[in-house]
């Protein structure tokens, strides 16, 4: 966090405060607007994709409402804890638990398979714009080896994270660590969270395996949810008064969540975000003040959209628990 904050107070010191300025509200309440909707559409393709993980909810508007909600919610503590963007995901389980009713059981193996497809998704968005990136003369070759080397990286991660639900691996390992008597005795004092560790495990192979057209879709609503990010950036553009090419914006939110996903450890990557867009619209548009007016129209958003969910969340722990007959689906 502290390192975060440090390269955003340099990235501020060495730009020119007066331009930022000027070009930043060259935005107005109207491209903030239509930013704000647009980020919105992604917030409703992510909670569509995320409803098709889940296998007792109905595929309608109201429950995409719901998920659209408390999706909201568990993004905002996502995004302000240092944990990995998983931060909010026990929040999301206990909405839905307390307020639709739904079981652990479900509602945990939905967030995993949620963030795996939303994952999948992001390696093809970062190799489509990586091939764009690598083909443009304007971006040096040392940022384009750096970029092709953090995707490979991300993208194996990613892979072996998928293999390890594909092929039960925690129930695997759960199953050998149980064997002699040690094991077993531990087996016994752990029973439940065990049994808990094999549904979630039999749920995302069911899922992988037996509802594979659900899989797809969940993975091209993601891929959605990427892509309208490319959207945004087109929009703020012009709203910035630098309209650019759509393969550029594209090869700027690419640059930008690849440095997102490499540090996820910083609480929403302040500071590496910021130094992303500096470092990538300097080198398509020459105009470093505008990479950091970019970065700063983000971060407006993101603040917004956070303390919409806190709000939400605030609105959540007035709501009285679940109810059969209230919540009738």
């Amino acid at each position: 966090m502290a390192a975060g904050v440090g390269l955003l107070a340099f990235i501020l010191h060495q730009t020119d405060i007066r331009a930022l300025w000027a070009q930043t509200l060259q935005v107005g309440w109207l491209g903030m607007g239509v930013v704000l909707c647009v980020y919105a559409s992604s917030f409703v393709c992510d909670a569509a994709g995320w409803q098709l993980t889940l296998r007792s909810v109905p595929l309608n508007t109201r429950w995409l409402r719901r998920l659209f909600l408390v999706r909201m919610v568990g993004e905002a503590y996502n995004h302000a804890t240092p944990l990995a963007g998983v931060g909010g995901e026990p929040i999301k389980a206990v909405l839905l638990k307390k307020h639709y009713g739904l079981d652990y059981g479900e509602s945990s193996a939905s967030l995993v398979l949620a963030k795996t497809t939303t994952l999948l998704a992001l390696v093809a968005f970062l190799a489509t714009g990586l091939l764009q990136l690598i083909g443009d003369s304007r971006v040096p070759r040392p940022d384009k080896s750096v970029a092709t080397i953090g995707l490979i990286a991300l993208g194996t991660g990613i892979v072996l994270f998928f293999l390890v639900q594909r092929f039960s691996f925690s129930s695997t390992t759960v199953h050998h660590l149980s064997r002699g008597r040690v094991g077993e005795r531990l087996a016994r004092r752990l029973h439940s969270a065990l049994h808990t560790v094999r549904d979630v495990d039999q749920r995302l192979v069911d899922f992988y395996t037996q509802r594979q057209a659900r899989f797809a879709a969940a993975v091209a609503l993601g891929f959605a949810n990427w892509f309208l990010g490319v959207l945004e950036v087109y929009v703020a553009m012009r709203f910035l008064g630098h309209p650019i090419a759509f393969t550029d914006a594209w090869i700027i939110e690419a640059t930008a969540q690849l440095v997102r996903a490499g540090t996820f450890f910083i609480p929403a990557s302040i500071g590496a975000q910021e130094g992303a867009f500096l470092l990538i619209c300097t080198s398509l548009t020459g105009n470093p003040v505008l990479g950091v007016a970019l970065a700063l129209v983000r971060r407006v958003r993101e603040v917004l959209w956070m303390l919409s969910g806190m709000s939400l969340g605030w609105a959540y722990s007035l709501r009285p628990a679940y109810s059969e007959t209230a919540n009738a689906r």
